[in-house]
């Protein structure tokens, strides 16, 4: 053997692997063939961790079914807890997007258990005579129970990272509506002026808007714990003991901590996606939304003397490269784009999902990749958006008081009083000649009192506003 390289094997022929990798000759031919994203699984260590929950829990089982030696299965057992601790990930090259539904990756993962369980055995790497990535580590298994089970692990792991940042995005903008509670301002509806409200009650429904996806992200989240394991090739049981399903499942919600239960119809488990259309539904869901209030924040900071500036962001950089003292709502700007790109990786992981043919779909990876990169991309979107604007949002208290004063739109509040007919003539006379609703109302007019004014437009009723008809 060359002190440098070994020789393995596969059917459709030989290749020399570096000796000093875990991995072996079939990772090898996926580095050669699929060299698309340059993400590699490496890079997404949650789902090395659930692929080696995965193996570890298939192990076990096929020791209790009797179908792997107990000494192989330790083996196995070890190089596993070594991969949920984190190390050798770097034996994890395969890129993300891979065709084949996966079988690189599961090849990868049984290559490099296989060859750290090896070595425990006192074995050279290589030598898989004593310890194989089929026969053993794979046993009972093939890639399509394999994979979308892992997938689901890892995702229900990324998820509840994302839920955790959504929430603490969520608390910070109920801090500001908390602080921004007294401060008047004008209401808009489609760009023009409606009735008056707080700055705090606007934050508060950002509050309350992202508190809904979370509900909801919790509940797509529930259906990522049902798995397909002993379904094997199209979830028929082939090759699988009797009783493996059963145990692999009970073994690997143990080793989770996760309440996995084994699908009731495992033909259909092995080829429908739609668990993952429904996550990804509703991660869009909460990207939009979130990209919705940062279009809100941009607009309440314009101009800052043309445009409402109502709120100051905390200036992040300068804004031009010729317009001096310009600084731009970069923050929002930047998880805007990247709510534009959830949307479109949603749409890659629905034709992925309808893609599929018969009893697998083989695009898979695409649709692990879309979502892997979707919670990475929104949680690191979200932490700036706290950290980096929210937090340091201030009111323009005295702006925004002038401008409900002198907005057309209080007038709405006469309406029980004077009618709307009364009301409207008001309101164009307002916008003809400039003149504020309580000059028109009170001093010209007459139509109601001072006092009667100063209830209807305390700063309680405008906020709060109760039914006054006399």
């Amino acid at each position: 053997m060359n002190a440098n390289y070994r020789i393995e094997h596969d059917f459709l022929g030989e290749k020399k692997i570096p000796d000093n990798a875990y991995y072996g000759i079939q990772t090898l031919r996926a580095l050669e063939n699929f060299n698309i994203t340059g993400i590699t699984n490496a890079q997404e260590p949650k789902f090395i961790e659930a692929i080696a929950c995965v193996k570890k829990a298939a192990a076990l089982a096929n020791r209790d079914c009797g179908v792997l030696d107990a000494k192989i299965a330790e083996a196995i057992v070890y190089a596993c807890d070594k991969l949920i601790k984190g190390e050798y990930h770097n034996q994890f090259l395969t890129d993300l997007i891979q065709g084949g539904a996966g079988t690189s990756i599961n090849m990868n993962a049984n290559e490099v258990i296989a060859n750290i369980g090896l070595e425990y055995l006192g074995h050279r790497k290589g030598q898989y005579e004593y310890l194989h990535p089929n026969n053993h580590v794979n046993c009972s298994q093939s890639t399509n129970d394999v994979y979308p089970t892992s997938l689901m692990i890892a995702l229900h792991l990324k998820v509840t990272h994302y839920l955790e940042a959504l929430a603490e995005l969520q608390n910070a903008f109920a801090q500001k509506g908390e602080e921004f509670k007294d401060y008047l301002k004008m209401g808009r509806t489609q760009l023009q002026d409606a009735v008056p409200m707080t700055l705090g009650q606007e934050f508060n429904s950002f509050a309350s808007t992202l508190g809904e996806d979370i509900k909801r992200l919790r509940e797509a989240q529930a259906m990522l714990c049902e798995c397909n394991m002993g379904g094997t090739a199209i979830g028929t049981r082939i090759n699988a003991p009797a009783e493996y399903p059963e145990l692999c499942t009970s073994y690997l919600a143990e080793i989770t901590g996760l309440p996995i239960t084994l699908a009731p119809d495992l033909i259909e488990a092995s080829s429908d996606m739609g668990t993952y259309v429904l996550v990804s539904g509703a991660l869009k869901r909460s990207a939009v939304k979130i990209s919705k209030i940062c279009n809100d924040l941009r607009l309440l900071a314009s101009g800052p003397r043309t445009g409402l500036n109502e709120i100051m962001l905390p200036p992040m950089q300068p804004g031009s490269s010729i317009m001096p003292g310009k600084v731009n709502p970069v923050i929002p700007e930047v998880v805007n784009q990247t709510a534009f790109y959830v949307v479109g990786a949603d749409v890659t992981i629905s034709m992925a999902a309808e893609a599929g043919q018969l009893q697998l779909n083989v695009m898979e990876p695409v649709i692990a990749f879309s979502l892997f990169t979707s919670l990475n991309y929104m949680v690191n979107a979200i932490n700036t958006l706290r950290t980096r604007c929210v937090v340091g949002i201030k009111a323009n208290v005295e702006a925004s008081r002038q401008m409900v004063m002198n907005s057309i739109g209080i007038v709405t509040a006469l309406n029980p009083i004077l009618g709307y007919e009364t009301a409207a003539s008001i309101a164009k006379e307002a916008l003809a000649t400039g003149k504020s609703i309580h000059d028109i109302v009170v001093s010209e007019r007459k139509l109601i009192t001072q006092e009667k004014w100063e209830e209807i437009y305390s700063f309680e009723n405008m906020i709060h506003p109760v039914f006054i008809n006399n």
